[in-house]
């Protein structure tokens, strides 16, 4: 069992260290558990996020999970990740630095338009302009070969039975498929009753053959622990004739 979406304190909206997490995971069963806090950006403007961590925490980061994988080589793998916006404007920076420090893989959180200095935010009631701008920047990600997979990819929140959305998310899907890249199923959404994950949107992925991989998108170690969830899900998929897998690229 593996889980590629984690995050930790440092984001300033999740609990636990990365060791708590670690220690839940081993507790679980799993075999890998990879870190995937946000990725801060260096932005242009004074703009101050929230919700990712600051980019001078970032060597601390890789140096404490490189800590931890050594101190817990023998019990289980871990990898280092980042979850990362499709910004185009500072995707030069993103690649500099996956090339500065030892990240193991980034996967795709399309949570805000061009860049949340003053970008929408994609999870709220979106128009159909908007629903297309989110689709092409997922297509324009998954393109790029910086990422391993698509988190969340139904968090674009659109009306579900409009053939509109069908005809939009086909395309990311299609998108997807053609690069061979999962598609996640939220878990965090699917415990809190979030507008994601959503059948409607699985539905298109299993017309379309994608391929689907489970994230916790742990915010508190708990989250590991809570394997009632994890089978509920899985059991739904498998249900769906969705094909799973725990295999994603890594960057090295």
């Amino acid at each position: 069992m593996k889980n590629y979406h984690t995050h930790t304190k440092r984001c300033y909206h999740a609990i636990d260290n990365e060791e708590d997490y670690i220690l839940a995971a081993i507790k679980s069963g799993y075999s890998e558990l990879g870190f995937s806090d946000h990725t801060p950006w260096h932005y242009d403007s004074s703009f101050h996020s929230t919700m990712r961590m600051e980019e001078d925490k970032l060597e601390g980061y890789v140096n404490t999970l490189l800590g931890l994988r050594e101190k817990y080589k023998n019990q289980i793998s871990i990898k280092i990740g980042l979850e990362c916006e499709y910004f185009e404007k500072y995707i030069p920076w993103l690649k500099k630095t996956l090339k500065n420090y030892p990240i193991d893989y980034i996967i795709l959180g399309n949570h805000f338009d061009d860049t949340d200095e003053t970008g929408i935010y994609f999870g709220r009631p979106l128009t159909q302009q908007q629903l297309t701008k989110y689709v092409d920047n997922c297509i324009k990600a998954i393109h790029s070969g910086l990422y391993s997979y698509v988190a969340h990819p139904d968090l674009a929140c659109y009306k579900t039975d409009d053939p509109f959305y069908h005809q939009e998310m086909k395309r990311l899907c299609l998108a997807a498929k053609e690069a061979n890249m999962p598609l996640e199923f939220n878990l965090l959404g699917y415990s809190t009753n979030r507008h994601y994950p959503n059948t409607a949107f699985f539905k298109i992925a299993k017309e379309v053959g994608n391929k689907v991989i489970i994230g916790t998108d742990a915010h508190e170690s708990s989250a590991l622990l809570d394997m009632q969830t994890y089978q509920q899900a899985k059991a739904l998929l498998e249900q769906m004739g969705l094909e799973l897998t725990e295999e994603i690229k890594f960057l090295r």
